[in-house]
């Protein structure tokens, strides 16, 4: 495999290059024209735009994708995640073309795509379930007698897509009807198949997930777990590796469900398989994410191995070139997700350009990023403007540098999340393991970022007011600053 075209934009998009780059692989970029300047369309050793920002008129245009593929010998096609990445027909199409698809096969991808046809998969190697319905509920008579079986509250889940769409959480048996209808509807919208079914809802959950590696010659391995459970509109913000309450025994049991999960669809590449854990620490089959997710920077940090390039040598047939027994823990990590929103106006996207763009640097610390200092925000595309992560001894460690990181990380131009995920780090509920799924609706109020910078404000005033002082005994000189205590208190405190 000598080229490989990149079917993504941003961030996911120049991480895998820079991969390709290390394997000697030269890198083909496809993109709009929103995304002309972008860092990842410089880096690649050849880019060609393929149509107007819509990405239904570019990056999810297969036809166009596949042409360029072919039209520059491109050996193979890496999907990234989300756009085509779960796309079994794109999968399917890109075999036929005589490339290869950087994935698993589309057979997989489509069992493991639909909810119910996953469970049923899963349910033949007795991997544990959350109680509710056997397959699709067809009619609200049918399910109101499912609800009453598996007892409220319960959720209603679209079989197809992800993302929190057409979810619904249901109190009581009065609000099932309607409920049930905005599901269907949502479902419908969203991803062109209006089919639910129905779970018990785990009140407290935490959000498990497991890294699995599998190749073309029965191998598979798991790459330990990752904590996704601080969430907003059920979609992850702050993800770490390993989870903070897991004990060995229980890590084994999830991962051998992972590796048979792998199996029952006859997996190969890179894929997550998803859990809830409830507060007795008994665990459930979710889902499986048949791609890279956007947190696998965590599980590389502690393992040591780079994903996108074993997802490649996967791709070319080549054996896994270590065992389970090969793979241990080193240390800990954390990832915050840093987007483009206003978290004190229900993080709603904020687009704009980066006046102010300096990335944080040192002693383990990672950022997956696609932008630059100047540049625009999109408002065609989500707005994660980059992958913040630390790594350190232990979980402390980790979380202490990211804290660090979150102060040293320069954006203005657009609000950001990075003032809430520190709140979140240093709250007593995340520090101590202590949390699941519903810490943004127990712990989080907008309001409380304001006193948060307040605070901050105060301690940058005193710790500006101190280095003044020093400067003027070295000196005898008072130092000029414009008004304000310090430069430092205006970059400590400006995350947004």
């Amino acid at each position: 495999m000598k080229k490989i075209l990149v079917a993504n934009r941003g961030e996911i998009a120049l991480r895998v290059m820079r991969s390709c780059r290390e394997m000697g692989i030269a890198t083909v970029a496809v993109y709009s024209e929103a995304d002309r300047n972008a860092l990842f369309v410089r880096y690649a050793d050849e880019a060609v735009c393929i149509g107007p920002p819509p990405s239904n008129k570019s990056y999810l245009d297969q036809k166009k994708i596949i042409e360029v593929a072919k039209k520059l010998g491109v050996d193979g096609i890496h999907p990234g995640y989300g756009f085509l990445s779960e796309n079994s027909e794109f999968s399917a199409a890109v075999s036929k073309a005589g490339i290869t698809f950087i994935g698993p096969s589309p057979e997989a991808m489509e069992m493991m795509g639909d909810k119910l046809s996953a469970k049923a998969a899963a349910k033949k190697y007795k991997i544990p379930m959350v109680p509710g319905s056997e397959g699709a509920i067809e009619d609200v008579t049918e399910g109101k007698k499912v609800a009453l079986a598996t007892g409220f509250p319960l959720l209603i889940k679209a079989s197809a897509g992800g993302g929190g769409k057409g979810m619904r959480v249901v109190e009581k048996i009065e609000d099932f009807e309607e409920q049930m209808k905005m599901a269907v509807s949502e479902a419908t919208s969203a991803f062109g198949n209006g089919a639910v079914f129905i779970e018990k809802y785990v009140t407290a959950p935490r959000h498990i997930e497991i890294q699995v590696l599998a190749d073309n010659h029965g191998n598979i391995v798991f790459l330990f777990e990752r904590e996704c459970s601080i969430q907003r509109r059920h979609q992850k913000v702050i993800e770490e590796a390993p989870s903070s309450v897991l004990t060995p025994e229980i890590r084994e049991r999830m991962g051998k469900c992972a590796v048979d999960v792998a199996r029952a669809c006859n997996y190969s590449g890179a894929g997550t398989v998803e859990f809830l854990l409830d507060e007795n620490k008994d665990f459930y089959f979710l889902e499986m994410n048949t791609r890279l997710q956007v947190e696998h920077p965590v599980t590389e940090m502690i393992s040591g191995i780079d994903l996108v390039k074993e997802q490649i040598k996967v791709a070319r047939n080549e054996k896994l070139s270590f065992t389970q027994s090969d793979l241990k823990i080193n240390g800990h990590s954390m990832e915050v997700r840093v987007y483009a929103e206003d978290p004190r106006n229900n993080f709603l996207p904020d687009i704009g350009k980066l006046v102010t763009y300096r990335r944080p640097q040192g002693t383990g610390v990672r950022v997956d990023d696609g932008f630059e200092e100047g540049m625009d925000i999109p408002i065609y595309y989500d707005p994660m403007i980059a992958k913040l992560v630390t790594w350190g001894k232990d979980r402390e460690e980790a979380i202490k540098r990211m804290v660090r990181a979150i102060d040293e990380y320069q954006i203005s131009g657009v609000e950001t999340t990075l003032t809430f995920c520190r709140f979140v780090l240093e709250h007593e509920a995340f520090v101590s393991g202590n949390f699941d799924t519903n810490f943004i609706n127990k712990y989080f109020k907008p309001e409380m970022l304001d006193v948060y910078d307040e605070q901050e404000a105060g301690i940058a005033s005193i710790i500006g007011s101190a280095w003044m002082n020093a400067q003027k005994q070295k000196t005898g000189k008072l130092i000029e600053t414009g008004g304000d205590a310090s430069a430092w208190k205006t970059n400590r405190t400006r995350h947004d």
